[in-house]
């Protein structure tokens, strides 16, 4: 919620410090059938619009296609080059010219080397934090919001039909690109789930919270709870298996807890009904063993889900429980054009009035949190844009057509000030 508040709340003091609405209309992939003129008619608007937002979407998904052929034949490498080429080209030639129109706006004293030498500093520094494993994740997760606000802004260019067609149809395609099956965006996460690699793809990281310490605080494990669920991108059951000793019993894999299905519940259920069975028929001093041992497992089992809840204060340090994979520090993952299309619609919305940047904003938001209930119910990778867009979208025109109109009229009559 943080990082898209934020990246949504630039975009918006952008569209109103630059007035990016005074830029003459620049042809790109977004326009190349129609661009639109304020004296077509609202007809011409509709046809040209729709013609814009079909020609996006194909292209759209010729280029997914082929990113997934590449990576099913292993050109891994070549697809990370050219995603730090793409976060070059957007920082230092979209960037330097929001950065240059900046200082032309706000007269900011600066010489013309220092400029180039922040500027080129900065986009190297975005260029090694995309695929660098030695990069801090704070660093990578700021410069994806960064990314986020410089293409949002200059998608704010965009004539006003245009924008809202191309929000929709994205939002549609989103939708049959990660659902369908044979979808391109369901293949690769696929593709990338079986092989075990991370995602060719420029995405927000959001990981979980694990606490180090023996006492598990209440705000950690919620953030934990939520993150495994997004985390684990394919389904089915998990094989758990108890840790020994050492720092690894720290590492508590809660994914593994969230998916573990009934039958493996149900297994655990007959091996202690059968241990139990064993142990009446022993001898009493056999008996206490046993019972100690079936304390001991429950205390195990049920030692991650104390923690969660806050309740292992006076208990001892659980035993780990881990995946198969040793994969411990997965979380929710939002790609940028998610970032980026959020914050089209609220720029869009802030070139109206801002009683509609607010109602798409939280329009926005509540669908995201409503992708993320589904994220934890479903535990598979689904798509962020049609739930936000549609809901923006409709709050948008609700707010402009409906909304504002009341509001102003009841306004000037001082019946409500």
């Amino acid at each position: 919620m943080a990082p898209v508040s934020i990246c949504m709340f630039l975009v918006v003091l952008l569209t109103y410090s630059l007035s990016v609405t005074s830029d003459p209309q620049i042809r790109t992939a977004a326009n190349l059938i129609y661009i639109e003129n304020p004296s077509d008619s609202a007809t011409v608007k509709l046809e040209g619009s729709l013609e814009n937002a079909i020609v996006f979407v194909v292209l759209v998904a010729a280029v997914t296609f082929v990113l997934v052929l590449l990576f099913y034949f292993n050109f891994t490498n070549f697809l990370k080059h050219y995603m730090r080429f793409s976060a070059f080209f957007v920082l230092g030639t979209m960037g330097g010219a929001i950065f240059l129109s900046i200082i032309q706006h706000f007269s900011i004293p600066v010489d013309s080397i220092t400029c180039f030498i922040l500027l080129f500093n900065f986009t190297i520094l975005g260029t090694l934090s995309v695929f660098s494993e030695g990069m801090p994740i704070v660093v990578r997760q700021c410069y994806m919001v960064v990314m986020g606000i410089v293409v949002a802004a200059w998608f704010t260019k965009l004539p006003e039909w245009t924008t809202w067609f191309i929000l929709v149809a994205l939002a549609l395609y989103d939708l049959v690109a990660v659902l369908a099956p044979g979808g391109p965006l369901k293949l690769l996460v696929e593709l990338a789930s079986t092989r075990d690699e991370e995602l060719p793809a420029m995405v927000y990281e959001a990981r979980p919270t694990v606490s180090r310490s023996h006492r598990g605080g209440g705000g950690s494990s919620l953030r934990v709870l939520v993150g495994g669920g997004g985390g684990v991108l394919d389904s089915g059951s998990v094989e758990l298996q108890a840790v020994g000793d050492g720092a690894a019993t720290h590492n508590l894999d809660y994914n593994a807890v969230a998916v573990m299905d009934i039958d493996s519940v149900d297994g655990v259920g007959r091996s202690r009904e059968g241990h139990s069975a064993s142990s009446v028929s022993s001898e009493p001093s056999r008996e206490l063993g046993s019972i100690g041992n079936r304390e001991s497992v429950a205390e195990e089992e049920m030692s991650p889900l104390v923690e969660l809840m806050g309740w292992g204060d006076n208990r001892e340090e659980p035993r780990g429980l881990v995946e198969e994979s040793d994969n411990i520090d997965r979380g929710i993952k939002l790609g940028l054009g998610d970032f980026i299309f959020y914050s089209v619609l609220v720029g869009r919305a802030a070139m109206y009035d801002l009683m509609t940047v607010y109602a798409c904003y939280l329009a926005i938001i509540s669908g995201l949190g409503c992708t993320l209930i589904l994220l934890s119910v479903y535990n598979k990778a689904l798509p962020a844009l049609p739930i936000s867009i549609m809901l923006g979208v409709v709050f948008y025109f609700l707010t402009r057509l409906l909304m504002e109109p009341f509001v102003v009229g009841v306004s000037t009559n001082l019946m409500m000030f």
